[in-house]
Parts: structure tokens; C-alpha cells; sequence
């Protein structure tokens, strides 16, 4: 294809954005338009330094006379009235896919929970080592779903690091893996989420086992301790590289979990829906080629034994549920970005974590605040019940909506008040649960701290507003407790409103 120019149309927008800096980088003319005023465009930061020529606010007809292809947002109706003055050739998302291709080694991750850290620490390791990743630099997105990782995967870097999500739909994990041209990948977990969008757990889990699929004969790096994984890959007949890896720890409690077979699984957790386990349909606990054992959580240690060493790992990062993702880490640094382990444990000892992932935001007159963005029933089980293990005594603001609806609204009301001493519902769907509690048992007066029910509406799984994050945190200072922790998105996005006690 000659040097051309594209006129993309909508900038301001994810696909745009990428779209546009992707074209940029391979050494074409790129302008851009949006209707978006600049102080407006979410994304405008992350086109500064290309030479790409930008129109805001509207769409002038220099924009269209400049243009040898036009780029339109996939969303754009062609009833629209800046589609009806397209004059020149569409070059349209699928055909920057078709046409522009990775060039460079592809990594993926996924799972339920620890996908972001995961995905941040392997990332960290890779600059401290000169190694360049792709970044789509979304201000404030974290692009694990839909084309962002795809596009993310053609933009500069020597390799792709990538995290793949998924909002429940099959289909999407597929498209991700098999467009943005993945050679390896690893999977955290699989524990419930999306179960309104889907309605059962295999459902959701299948979703999941599409990044299996499309891997199959490649390099796979999975938690040997999660059933749902591996017998997904029995299921899926995996013939690839796989590496096993899993955590020497007394489990702490025996729970369900559903077999893809069909049968109930008993697992002696180690975390939530890990742990030891045997079904009847032949699934058992691996001997894993990867395993942490001598785990000292105070401390934030552990000794790995590899299949070559035992090495001995220190963190910067709280918590059983991030030796799993360390160790993780450490083997796609070494097998996918083929980095000694003294390297690669060099830059774990400094990383302190993703922001909103146990985070300690405040001290208020000798309390200590955190916020953690747990927000399914799963990572809210491991999180409390680290928190549990490492403080003790604490009080829980509960800001989560849950995506599986009042099912796991339920799950995640009675985790807080099985891990924490008190349990401050501030989103709306908590508060409901609380009153039906209180109701049944108004003794839990002495551990719930409940005034009324709001009436925001939930966006997702963000379950309050600024003041009701705010107001609970508010309640939980006045409780006994050294220590507050507000779990859920709201939390997180809110975490400022500390600034204002």
C-alpha cells in the first residue's frame, strides 16, 4: 500500500485513538476528527508527540479533502450526518486487523482475579530489563475487553503484554486471543462472575476456557490448584506447553465448587476456589512443576521451587493471593520473556502493587484506611480474609454491586462479616442485604452498622456515590477497629473523599 492519508473519526474514542496512533506509527498521514471538544477528549493525551493534525469539536470539510481513506468509529450510523459526507474510501476497523499485523511476541492473561497485578508486574519486570511493552495509554481504562488488547497488540513495543477480560460473552476471549495473534498465556483462576449476564457458572467458566482453545498446542502457564482450569483443559484436550504452578499452604476451609463434568468438587481451599481437590471424573490436584512453599506472609517471603532451583522471593505486596501471582510472574518472565530469575526477582522485591489493590489511602487519627478493588465474590473471600490473616481485627465498608446480582451481593455481605468485626453496608444492594439480615436477626445490630437504604443506581459493579463512600467511611472511624477497609469500585474511584474528613 502507497503512503496514503487517513482521516479518523472519533479520536476521543478508544478504537479511534489507537486506530490513529497505529496507523501513525507504521509511517502513514494521519488526521483526526471528533466532536468532542479538546478539555473534553478523555483520550487526548496519549496523541501527544504523534504528528497527527486533530480537529475537534467538528468535523470540517478540509478534514474530508485532506483524506484518502476515511477511518469511521464502528458505531457511527450511516444515517448519520457526518457518514453522509464520506466521499473517499473506508478503511474500517477489520481492515487495520487484516492489514496491520502483531510483529512481535504476544503474551496474554486472564482469569478471575489478579489479572491487573499480574499483568502490571510482568510489564514492570519487562522495562526494568530493557524490554519495551506495547501501551495503548488509555487514561483511566484498564482495556482487558473488546478491541482494545487487539489494537494495543500493533502498537509500538517489543512485545505484547496483554490482559484479557471478558463482561460474559462468549465469543469474546476467541476474538481476542485469535486477533491479536497470542502465543503464550497464563490463567489466574476461575471463580464465579458475570452470572447475571450468563446464568451459571460453567457458562462463565467456558468463556474463560476459550483463551484454552485458542491456545491449545502453544504455551500455556495455569494455577494447577484451580479444578475449574484443569479440568477445562481436559475437557479442550490441551496438547501444548504447559507449566503447572500452586502454593504449599494448610488449607483453611473445605468448599463446593462445580466439576465440568457436571459433579460437585469439594476443595480444600488454600484461596478462594483453589486449593486440593479430586473428582470422580478424574480431575485431580496436579503435582505442579512450579510450587511456594515456606511462605511467611508477615514478612512477605517464600521459597520457589522451580524445575531447575528453589529460589527465594521476596515481595513488596500483602497477602497469600499475591504468592499466587508472583509466582505467576515469575515463570512467564522467564519461559515468555527468557529472563534470569535473579533479574526478574530483583524487580518483584520493589513492586508495590497496582493502585486500588490493598492500598492504603489514609491515617486518620491513628486508623488506617485501605481500599481494595475487589468486587466478586471470589477476590472479596481472599482479600478480607488476607486482610484477616495479617491485621486481625478490622471493619469492612462494603461499596460493591455485585455482576452476579443478588446472589453474590449475599456471598459478599457474608464473607465481610465472616472476616471482618464490623460491616458498614454503603451501596445499595449491601444496605438491602442488611436490613433483610437485621430483620431476621437483630442481634447483628452489635457488627452491622445500618441506618437506611439509598437510592443509587448501580453502573456495573460501581454500587455507591461519592458521599455514601464517603458517609461509610465516616461510620467505620467510629467503630473500635485500628483498621477500615472499603472494598468494591466505588472505593476505589472515590478513595479522594478521605481528603474530606
Amino acid at each position: 500500500m502507497t503512503k496514503k492519508t487517513f482521516g479518523v473519526i472519533g479520536v476521543c474514542g478508544a478504537n479511534g485513538n489507537l486506530i490513529a496512533r497505529i496507523l501513525n506509527e507504521r509511517g502513514y498521514d494521519v488526521i483526526g476528527t471528533d466532536l468532542s471538544p479538546k478539555e473534553k477528549c478523555r483520550f487526548s493525551k496519549s496523541l501527544e508527540g504523534y504528528d497527527i493534525e486533530l480537529f475537534y469539536g467538528e468535523t470540517p470539510d478540509e478534514f474530508f479533502e485532506k483524506s484518502d481513506y476515511i477511518v469511521p468509529p464502528a458505531s457511527l450510523s450511516k444515517k448519520s450526518a457526518i457518514f453522509q459526507k464520506i466521499d473517499k474510501s473506508l478503511f474500517e476497523l477489520n481492515d487495520v486487523i487484516d492489514n496491520f499485523h502483531t510483529e512481535k511476541p504476544v503474551f496474554g492473561i486472564t482469569g478471575t482475579n489478579g489479572k491487573t497485578t499480574t499483568t502490571t508486574l510482568l510489564k514492570k519486570i519487562a522495562y526494568d530489563n530493557g524490554i519495551e511493552p506495547a501501551e495503548h495509554n488509555l487514561e483511566k481504562m484498564q482495556g482487558n475487553a473488546e478491541y482494545i488488547p487487539i489494537l494495543q497488540s500493533r502498537l509500538h513495543g517489543d512485545v505484547a503484554i496483554l490482559e484479557v477480560g471478558t463482561f460474559g460473552v462468549p465469543g469474546t476471549v476467541k476474538r481476542i486471543v485469535d486477533l491479536s495473534e497470542m502465543e503464550a498465556g497464563l490463567i489466574t483462576n476461575i471463580t464465579p462472575d458475570h452470572l447475571d449476564c450468563l446464568g451459571s457458572f460453567m457458562d462463565y467458566a467456558h468463556v474463560k476456557g476459550e483463551f484454552i482453545e485458542e491456545l491449545n498446542g502453544k504455551q500455556l502457564i495455569v494455577n494447577g490448584q484451580d479444578p475449574t482450569i484443569m479440568g477445562l483443559l481436559k475437557e479442550y484436550g490441551f496438547e501444548g506447553d504447559l507449566i503447572t504452578f500452586g502454593v504449599d499452604w494448610k488449607p483453611e476451609r473445605v468448599n463446593a465448587k462445580e466439576c465440568v463434568c457436571g459433579r460437585e468438587i469439594k476443595v480444600k481451599e488454600i484461596i478462594s476456589g483453589c486449593g486440593y481437590y479430586f473428582c470422580g471424573c478424574g480431575i485431580t490436584t496436579p503435582q505442579v512443576d512450579y510450587i511456594a512453599t515456606n511462605v511467611d506472609l508477615k514478612n512477605r517471603t517464600f521459597d520457589l521451587h522451580t524445575p531447575e532451583e528453589k529460589l527465594k522471593v521476596q515481595m513488596a505486596m500483602d497477602g497469600l493471593h499475591n504468592v499466587y501471582n508472583v509466582t505467576g510472574v515469575i515463570i512467564a518472565a522467564h519461559e515468555f520473556l527468557k529472563l534470569p530469575y535473579d533479574k526478574i526477582l530483583e524487580s518483584i522485591a520493589t513492586f508495590t502493587g497496582v493502585e486500588g489493590r490493598m492500598e492504603k489511602v489514609a491515617d486518620i487519627c491513628g486508623k488506617e484506611i485501605y481500599v481494595d478493588y475487589a468486587h466478586n465474590p471470589a477476590g472479596v473471600q481472599t482479600v478480607l480474609s488476607q486482610f484477616n490473616k495479617l491485621f486481625n481485627d478490622f471493619t469492612c465498608v462494603i461499596t460493591v454491586s455485585s455482576e452476579s446480582g443478588y446472589d453474590g451481593d449475599l456471598t459478599i455481605f457474608n464473607h465481610a462479616l465472616e472476616f471482618s468485626k464490623y460491616v458498614v453496608p454503603a451501596s445499595v444492594a449491601s444496605q438491602k442485604i442488611a436490613n433483610e439480615k437485621l430483620k431476621q436477626d437483630p442481634s447483628l445490630s452489635d457488627c452491622i452498622l445500618f441506618d437506611h437504604v439509598d437510592d443509587f443506581v448501580k453502573k456495573g459493579t460501581l454500587g455507591a456515590s461519592y458521599d455514601e463512600v464517603l458517609d461509610g467511611i465516616k461510620k467505620a472511624l467510629e467503630t473500635d477497629c485500628d483498621m477500615i477497609v472499603a472494598i468494591g469500585e466505588a472505593a476505589t474511584k472515590f478513595k479522594s473523599c478521605v481528603e474530606d474528613i
